[in-house]
């Protein structure tokens, strides 16, 4: 007999809503799952407090928690230009991982048991996958499971042609006077200076009339240094009008964005979820929804007891879409700012929303795609499109060797 049933490597998001998502699996089971999430102990190995940001329209199953939400959005252009229009059906919303992860332990049922223990290494069976691991006293341990869901940060995969990050500094600020409208974000600010490729932007998503996260952002090949974050953040705030700010805690990362095939099973019963798995949308870094659809799919293969395979959430003609987005500024065909611009001024906000979680159709996407920079996006996608065919033939038609 196996130690669990079910495994759940990593307390982000994607381990989370899994892990909260095995209460519903097991009353709709005739025989509920035993479950492990596994975390490390706090240390090196422990990723600091975040905040998930996302849009969904309102009453999601979350909105108990939020620290924020905002349905008034808006998008300044590179010349100060502000673009509004309305987000309806969605609301823009702020959950912290801290409240996250304590409404889930505090929600669990009994079936559910969180252990410390640091991964050191996945073994996969016909039968069942072990799980190694060290616990906090240093003791090695192995732990069995029919199935493990790992969403540990992946290393870079393999393939691919486009490799950007996106990649942030953002600090909490408190001001001495109101501000800040509680109730409306800037979603994306192009008033920063823009590197050469890429693009770089700020935002300003308040917390009351006097406390706000004020972020700065770029698509690049590379990150900055905690100083060249911190001399444009600052640079940025002045450009937002904030003035003098106090800086109550920050947030900083590293997001992938790249065409790069996430592989979603690693073995007979070994699965990646998350960003690990494909959860992330290529063109903005966003997760979170997609992260609700791939684990909402497991749950689903789980309690119908069938191989729970997560699924890529994304559609494949918004990855293709994305893949040539992200050429596109990686290889300078478009500026940045000017196709960001250019997309938010040319349409409704709430469409362009849908569009970038994947609920548009393409009649909408086509017409949008007309806001763009049409020529360099038109020579981008024929690029995509020539590279894929050179591709499919040359694994079509394998290497013969020299002619004798």
């Amino acid at each position: 007999m196996t130690d669990y049933d079910v495994v759940i490597i990593g307390g982000g998001a994607a381990g989370l809503t899994l892990s909260h998502r095995m209460g519903g699996v097991n009353e709709r089971r005739g025989r509920p799952l035993r479950t492990a999430l596994l975390e490390p102990p706090a240390g090196a190995h422990t990723p600091p407090p975040r905040t998930w940001c996302f849009w969904e329209p309102d009453a999601g199953p979350w909105d108990g928690l939020l620290t924020a939400r905002w349905r008034d959005l808006s998008v300044v252009g590179h010349g100060g230009t502000e673009y509004r229009s309305p987000a309806d059906p969605y609301v823009y919303k702020m959950l912290r991982s801290t409240d996250m992860a304590a409404h889930v332990r505090d929600h669990a049922d009994e079936h559910l048991r969180s252990r410390e223990s640091y991964v050191t290494g996945l073994v996969d069976g016909p039968e069942h996958a072990t799980v190694h691991a060290i616990e906090p006293d240093g003791t090695e341990v192995s732990l069995t499971a029919r199935w493990v869901f790992d969403s540990r940060p992946p290393p870079p995969p393999p393939g691919g042609r486009t490799r950007l990050l996106q990649h942030f500094l953002g600090w909490f600020v408190r001001l001495p006077q109101d501000t800040f409208d509680p109730g409306a974000a800037i979603l994306m600010d192009l008033r920063p200076a823009q590197p050469r490729t890429g693009v770089a932007f700020g935002y300003v998503l308040p917390l009351s009339t006097r406390e706000a996260l004020v972020e700065y952002t770029e698509f690049g090949r590379t990150a900055l240094t905690t100083p060249e974050y911190e001399k444009a953040l600052t640079a940025y705030c002045a450009q937002a009008g904030l003035g003098e700010v106090e800086v109550t805690a920050t947030e900083q990362g590293i997001i992938p964005m790249t065409d790069a095939p996430f592989p979603t099973r690693t073995g007979r019963r070994l699965f990646r979820i998350g960003t690990a798995g494909g959860a992330t949308r290529p063109s903005t870094g966003y997760t979170f929804s997609g992260v609700a659809r791939q684990t909402a799919a497991v749950a689903d293969a789980l309690a119908a007891d069938r191989t729970p395979v997560p699924p890529v959430p994304h559609r494949s003609r918004h990855l293709v879409m994305d893949a040539i987005m992200l050429a596109a500024l990686d290889r300078g065909r478009v500026e940045g700012a000017d196709f960001f611009e250019r997309l938010f001024a040319g349409n409704r906000l709430g469409d362009v929303l849908a569009f970038l979680d994947g609920a548009s159709r393409l009649p909408k996407e086509l017409r949008m795609g007309l806001t763009t920079p049409v020529a360099a996006m038109s020579r981008s996608a024929l690029d995509h499109l020539w590279h894929a065919l050179r591709t499919r033939e040359g694994t079509a038609r394998p290497d013969r060797g020299p002619t004798e």
